[in-house]
């Protein structure tokens, strides 16, 4: 169960049945999580980036940690919508992401390997949300969970490219 619980003060009647509701809302949390410490790790890289490639990805984890700042907003709403409260700290976060800080300072070519496993990691937790989504008819959380796998396995494989020798 959900530590967000639902909180509203009309009921919600969109065609999803509160226990899914709540099981899908999990999801999405960690899905948020995963986003969220994954904005902040890929702003601490664009500004700390060193190197005599610096700005190539200095640019592109510009554009990654802009793109997950939306994100972050979409599923947060989509939590919302249904009806329960979305994470928003620090500490809730740092327990429900896979994705982890940094350590230290890495360098140029550490960052793009470790930004590429991270978005990895995201692509597996939008995967993992989709069980529940589809036991409950939800098309709007799978058209959500979809655009973001897109954009995280893209991302990866770019990061990829990227790191190859």
């Amino acid at each position: 169960m959900n530590a967000f619980v639902p909180v509203t003060p009309m009921a919600i009647d969109i065609g999803i049945a509160e226990r899914d509701r709540i099981a899908i809302a999990d999801g999405l949390a960690k899905l948020l999580a995963d986003t969220y410490t994954l904005y902040l790790k890929t702003h601490n890289f664009h500004w700390n980036v060193e190197g005599p490639l610096f700005a190539t990805p200095h640019t592109m984890f510009e554009q990654q940690y802009t793109e997950l700042a939306a994100a972050v907003d979409l599923i947060a709403e989509r939590i919302r919508a249904l009806g329960v409260r979305a994470p928003g700290s620090y500490s809730a976060y740092a327990a429900l992401a896979s994705v982890q800080e940094a350590a230290g300072a890495p360098s140029a070519e550490e960052m793009v390997r470790e930004l590429a496993r991270d978005q990895e990691a995201v692509a597996r937790t939008a995967r993992a949300a989709f069980a529940s989504v589809e036991k409950a008819g939800d098309e709007a959380t799978a058209d959500l969970l979809m655009q973001r796998l897109l954009v995280h396995e893209k991302t990866a494989w770019m990061l990829r490219a990227m790191a190859a020798k």
